[in-house]
């Protein structure tokens, strides 16, 4: 008889195995649009430990189930949970996503059925990784696929797995030592009652991985011998591919050349700077004029003007637009620096405790820093500014016939190359607005109506004799902000509406809130928040923004012109029509209803609890008597394949199974007992002699081979009536 391995020395490698599947956790929120990575890491203790503890399976998949319901309840579900409106969605929820499964439409699957999909994925795994290590000890397969999969991440996006391939080697050294060493145990029969005593066993394999890390860090490590693979596989899976097949993929972040634009990227959020503010708005770094239809360029080279005393002379909007002071202070963070300003609209101010000059191109909107002709970075710098707020109702009667000719000959520049269906689509969309924000509107607003989806990865680029904003409308329909901005501008340009594409960032995220009104909240600005949207020309109001991509909102403030003293005056004259009488009568009413409401809340929210309690008594009622009836089931099962089949293997799953029950009626072989002593003993309780016969046959198959088809038939009932008899 082998040692049986203590649960404690198992316990530990199956905690290696949970490590080194951390590994694959942690890049996934960096890599992928992944929010919540705290839960699924919950939810991954929450099945390793179930797994670790040996629970049985038909115990350990409801309580695994019911964490994965629980997620997803917290997560996504509004409504009581089982609750009508709960499964109605989650039926919902199923039908879309096996649709877009069927369709092969991989982007259209919701939040929801993803998580789903990753939670299973984990719950899989954590069975899988038990087998492996525990059941096999079968490691360094596992072991392998966690290098190349960290190696790869680590070359191909943006994360940095240096400690995480550290981590994984000192992980992964012990489990193969503990894996080995307990191999040696089974395959010698060692005795394992002097490990329980003393760790000494230990001691050699923690050394050997000690020393081996202290090596390898102290030790002089040369540079790279081979030359970054990445850029010679994006240049060589281009040039393979054609102008259409990708431009690979990018790091996001802001960039000076837009000629080319298109191709997937991924999320870096890395910090640019830390600004403080009282309000929201873009950070505008510079606009262009010029399209391509492959990107956007500079119509003319930048001409630059030195402002004197930090005083920025820009006008992006009128003197006729209500303004509101404010200032805010930047703050680059790391080498995060730029060489141009990046401002709010309305700035009329830079200072710096450092010594630049500050160069405005008025064309682009451009201030460039410099020091004796060169280009400076600066760390820290305040902003003053002049917010604007658009008045809606001005700008609905911006009159058409306006626009200086300066400004129509720019800005509705359109390449010859550009397919007339994208103009023809403009005039769809805005056939029924009379006025020029009306029109900017219903294209802003097109996107987000007519399945229009933002992603950031497999983004193509268009092919050589495509154009960019024609691809987008008519053939891909996914893109991030440089496909929505572009093609708002272009449609609108086929209006003949100035507009124009600009760049920058967004507001960012707040980090920490001021605690009064008065007060400046901190925002934080990343790479990923780097962002383009649109501008369009209003005479009398100068060049507004607008923002067409699919789940962000426009920044710019605006309001309406309203006339208060007539609308106080309709509000009194409608109260002082309504009768005493029946106003108190209303909120009677009113207040009835809102009762009404709440019990009728408080009553399905109890019955909706009254369900899950008896769906829940129902489900374990159920478990409990398939496994209390299991050795019925498996009997009249395994009969009917004995029955049908008639081979040494199936008699000897019947054989395994009657053994089975013996050790569950508290008739278990003893480790000294031979097979003919055990049934002798089993005959004895029952007062039979199918046991001896049984054994008999199954000694014959497995030491002489030998298989009699008449005989198992016969044997078959036998085996039949002997379980039935320790079941009774």
């Amino acid at each position: 008889m082998k040692p049986k391995i203590t649960y404690i020395y198992t316990s530990l490698l199956y905690v290696c195995a949970f490590i080194l599947f951390l590994e694959w956790l942690y890049p996934v929120n960096q890599v992928g649009d992944v929010t919540n990575m705290s839960v699924f890491i919950l939810y991954t203790v929450f099945c390793f430990l179930i797994s670790m503890l040996g629970v049985k399976w038909w115990l350990s998949m409801p309580l695994k189930g019911l964490g994965l319901i629980f997620i997803i309840d917290s997560l996504y579900m509004a409504a009581p949970v089982l609750s009508r409106t709960w499964i109605e969605q989650l039926l919902l929820e199923v039908g879309y996503n096996l649709n877009a499964l069927i369709t092969q439409q991989w982007y259209d699957l919701t939040p929801l059925f993803r998580s789903v999909l990753f939670l299973l994925l984990i719950w899989m795994l954590s069975y899988l990784l038990h087998y492996w290590f525990i059941v096999m000890k079968q490691v360094f397969v596992f072991v392998l696929l966690t290098f190349v999969y960290l190696s790869l991440l680590d070359t191909f996006t943006v994360y940095e797995a240096n400690a995480a391939i550290v981590r994984t080697f000192i992980v992964s050294f012990v489990a193969l030592g503990m894996s080995n060493f307990y191999k040696e145990i089974d395959r010698e029969s060692v005795r394992f009652a002097w490990l329980k005593k003393s760790p000494i066993w230990a001691m050699p394999l923690i050394s050997v991985v000690l020393f081996s890390t202290l090596v390898g860090y102290a030790a002089p490590k040369f540079d790279p011998q081979w030359p970054d693979p990445v850029p010679f596989i994006q240049s060589a899976a281009q040039n393979a591919g054609g102008p259409g097949s990708g431009a690979g993929i990018q790091k996001v972040g802001y960039g000076e050349n837009d000629s080319q634009l298109g191709g997937s990227f991924v999320q870096d959020y890395t910090p640019v700077f830390q600004a403080a503010a009282k309000e929201e708005h873009y950070w505008r770094v510079e606009t262009k004029d010029l399209y391509t239809g492959k990107g956007w360029e500079k119509s003319t080279d930048p001409n630059y003007e030195l402002q004197h005393g930090g005083d920025i002379g820009l006008e992006t909007f009128s003197g006729n637009v209500e303004t509101e002071e404010f200032d805010t202070m930047i703050d680059f963070q790391n080498e995060s620096h730029m060489e141009k300003i990046v401002y709010p609209y309305g700035v009329s101010e830079v200072e710096s405790e450092q010594q630049v000059d500050l160069q405005l191109d008025r064309r682009y909107g451009e201030i460039r820093t410099e020091l004796d002709g060169d280009g400076m970075r600066l760390d820290q710098y305040t902003i003053t500014y002049e917010s604007p707020s658009f008045a809606i109702d001005k700008l609905r009667e911006a009159s058409t016939g306006e626009d200086p000719e300066t400004i129509m000959d720019r800005y509705t520049q359109l390449p010859d190359s550009l397919p007339d269906r994208v103009g023809e689509l403009a005039a769809d969309i805005t056939e029924d607005d009379e006025n020029r924000y009306d029109k900017a509107q219903s294209i802003e607003s097109y996107f987000g109506r007519n399945g229009f989806t933002y992603q950031i990865s497999n983004v193509p680029v268009p092919e050589e004799d495509q154009d960019y904003v024609d691809q987008f409308l008519f053939d891909s329909k996914v893109g991030y902000c440089d496909n929505y901005s572009t093609s708002m501008v272009i449609m609108l340009r086929s209006l003949d509406i100035p507009a124009r594409w600009a760049k920058g960032f967004t507001s960012g995220e707040v980090i920490q809130n001021g605690e009064t009104t008065d007060d400046y909240d901190i925002y934080e600005v990343t790479n990923a928040n780097a962002h383009s949207w649109a501008e369009v020309y209003f005479p009398g109001s100068g060049w507004v923004p607008f923002e067409p991509t699919q789940g962000f909102s426009n920044l710019g403030n605006f309001h309406m012109n309203v006339d208060e003293t007539s609308q106080d005056n309709a509000l009194d004259s409608e109260e002082q029509e309504t009768p005493q009488g029946q106003q108190e009568q209303v909120r009677e009413e009113e207040a009835e209803e809102a009762a009404a409401q709440n019990d009728n809340n408080t009553t399905n929210f109890g019955v909706n609890w009254w369900y899950l309690l008896i769906g829940t008594a129902a489900v374990g009622i159920i478990v409990w008597i398939i496994y209390r009836t299991r050795f019925r089931w498996r009997t009249a099962y395994l009969f009917r394949k004995l029955m049908r089949r008639r081979d040494a293997e199936t008699f000897q799953d019947a054989f395994h199974c009657l053994l089975e029950l013996l050790q569950h009626k508290g008739m278990a072989k003893k480790p000294d007992q031979t097979l003919r002593e055990y049934a002798k003993r089993v005959d004895f309780r029952y007062g039979t002699h199918e046991m001896h016969h049984l054994t008999a046959h199954y000694e014959r198959i497995l030491y002489k081979n030998e298989m009699n088809n008449q005989d198992t038939a016969k044997l078959s009932r036998s085996w039949k009536y002997l379980m039935k008899q320790i079941i009774a």
